[in-house]
């Protein structure tokens, strides 16, 4: 759906959120929201996003528009279901690639932890499309942790999943185990985590580091994953660095695979 006073949408199963361009009338926003609706016969919902997602939490502002008054979505992706509410859960429909990518690379019997968990989306796509032995999600956000307990248990994956509600800082330490894999689907902020990955990460295992950056930016990525490692001790192997979804304007959100060579 184009318009002149939209700059894109995201359909968040039963809602649609709308980022309108400054000064849109209330009128045409309420008439693009119709269209949305009579679109998408699965969206019952329009609501405008008033401001991007901040802190630690990754918490969003948005606003009604159009349909049922509710922020509390029901989403489908790679065979899975996810509920959670749009504007205290961080969660991108834009993902559902990167989570299958992610997904297919883990080996059978594999430990896997999840940093930074959310509703548990990375988790319950890895458990549904591989065949992994255990799988650990820490999550600091209560209201997160608390969707995503119902999230495993709608896509029964109880035995398979373990959650942890907490900051990966004090929670991780207190975990004797180790991991073959681990994926630090990160918010945007000034601390790396890179310490706390490296002491749960076995010889040879695999991390999928994700950080915003421009293109013009990469050789600073490529040096932080490089430095962290080193201030380790770690010696470590980049697979490969690639586009996981787009941030901004030439922004861009970056993953990058690499392997732990001791």
């Amino acid at each position: 759906m184009k318009s002149s006073i939209t700059k894109g949408y995201d359909l968040i199963g039963n809602i649609a959120i709308v980022k309108f361009v400054r000064r849109a009338k209330t009128s045409n926003k309420k008439g693009e929201a119709l269209k949305l609706l009579k679109a998408h016969k699965s969206v019952r919902t329009v609501l405008e996003k008033k401001d991007r997602f901040k802190g630690r939490l990754r918490m969003q502002k948005t606003k009604w528009i159009l349909g049922e008054k509710t922020k509390e979505s029901l989403y489908k992706e790679n065979g899975c279901q996810f509920r959670l509410n749009v504007d205290t859960c961080y969660f991108s429909p834009r993902l559902a690639n990167d989570r299958f990518e992610i997904a297919k690379s883990v080996k059978k019997n594999e430990n896997v932890l999840i940093m930074f968990g959310g509703v548990a989306p990375y988790a319950i796509v890895i458990a549904k499309v591989s065949k992994p032995r255990k799988i650990v999600s820490v999550e600091l956000s209560i209201e997160c942790d608390k969707y995503a307990s119902e999230n495993v248990k709608r896509n029964k994956f109880e035995k398979k999943i373990d959650l942890i509600q907490g900051d990966v800082k004090k929670a991780l330490p207190k975990l004797k185990r180790k991991f073959d894999r681990i994926v630090m689907t990160r918010p945007n902020l000034k601390d790396s985590f890179f310490n706390i990955a490296f002491s749960k990460i076995k010889k040879g295992g695999y991390i999928h580091y994700y950080g915003f950056y421009q293109e013009s930016e990469l050789k600073k990525l490529k040096e932080l994953v490089n430095y962290e490692s080193m201030k380790a001790g770690k010696d470590i192997k980049i697979l490969k660095i690639k586009k996981a979804g787009d941030i901004g304007i030439r922004k861009f959100r970056y993953r990058v695979d690499f392997r732990v060579l001791n």
